[in-house]
């Protein structure tokens, strides 16, 4: 196998990401993974861009705004799967000024809201379908003169048989490959529907009864959804599908005949302390990129930048 310079490790969205930004920036690049990028959980996520689960911290803020415009102007440009959609977000709890990720979208604008409600943020959020985005980053890569190798490693040394410097973009796995006990599974499950007409995102995520959102796209809904930190299965679950579906449509009354077309279930690779986006202390060949658990689109291009950087630095 020829030498690359880099060697991304994972095919999920923050993998491709990065190898593209790499490869942009004049490296040559290899991506090694487990799974086909299309059978990466990546694949399972709604993806509409949102900062889910994730802290108030400047790195995040940054990467989340820096994505935002990215995915805009592939909206703008006709990039496959990705669209900018209009927004709604249901609160319950006291309106206290904008949240901290406000400044990221740009267009957030408030308005009162009728019990059981206390405002309703609106904004526009960019949405990517995962299935053709996938397949288009896959395509760009390739077209520049990357490569994609299906290869499940047992350590990050044996990286280094492919290039002198590796990233370390393999999600869930790094809490074996990278021994760090912060990364933990939290397991989503949403129900995809034939699509009535919807054009817009809503939001409820103060639903006492779970975690609520109804994202539209070309030919289908996605219903979501649960977090369900430190579960590792993705068994069906009829009863959590059902109460899904009820969510959904008291929030969207419009769902209520819409034929189920199937259900996805997936984990997410979280991580107590946030994203892990550093050079390795042990080694410097060696950046961590995981961790970014549901938001990992909403994070990925900014997230990629920042890689990019420490990775054409050592």
């Amino acid at each position: 196998m020829t030498k690359a310079d880099v060697v991304v490790v994972g095919g999920g969205v923050v993998g491709l990401t990065t190898a593209l930004t790499l490869q942009r920036r004049g490296a040559h690049v290899t991506v090694l993974t487990a799974h086909d990028p299309a059978d990466t959980v990546s694949t399972v996520a709604a993806a509409v861009w949102y900062p889910s689960h994730t802290e108030a911290d400047p790195r995040v803020l940054r990467w989340a705004r820096d994505t935002h415009a990215e995915l805009r102007r592939q909206a703008a440009d006709g990039v496959p799967g990705v669209v900018d959609r209009p927004t709604r977000m249901w609160l319950r709890h006291r309106y206290a000024g904008p949240p901290w990720w406000a400044d990221a979208c740009g267009d957030l604008t408030v308005e009162p809201a009728q019990p059981p409600y206390t405002a309703l943020l609106r904004f526009t959020a960019p949405s990517v379908e995962m299935t053709s985005y996938l397949a288009w980053l896959r395509q760009r890569l390739e077209a520049g003169g990357g490569r994609i190798v299906r290869r499940a490693l047992a350590a990050l040394a044996e990286a280094y048989e492919v290039a002198p410097v590796v990233v370390n973009a393999t999600g869930l796995a790094a809490g074996r490959l990278a021994a760090d006990p912060a990364v933990f599974p939290a397991r989503g499950h949403v129900l995809l529907v034939a699509n009535p007409g919807l054009t817009v995102s809503v939001r409820d995520e103060d639903d006492p009864a779970g975690v609520t959102y109804v994202h539209p796209r070309r030919h289908d809904v996605v219903l979501g959804g649960t977090y369900q930190a430190g579960v590792g299965h993705t068994r069906p679950d009829p009863e959590e599908a059902a109460a899904i579906r009820r969510r959904c449509v008291a929030l969207v009354p419009q769902l209520a005949d819409a034929p189920l077309l199937g259900e996805r279930i997936g984990l997410r690779p979280a991580r107590h302390g946030g994203p892990r986006v550093e050079v390795d202390p042990a080694d410097r060949r060696l950046v961590h990129a995981y961790g970014h658990g549901g938001a990992g689109v909403t994070l990925s291009w900014g997230c990629a930048a920042e890689v990019a950087d420490l990775a054409l630095s050592v």
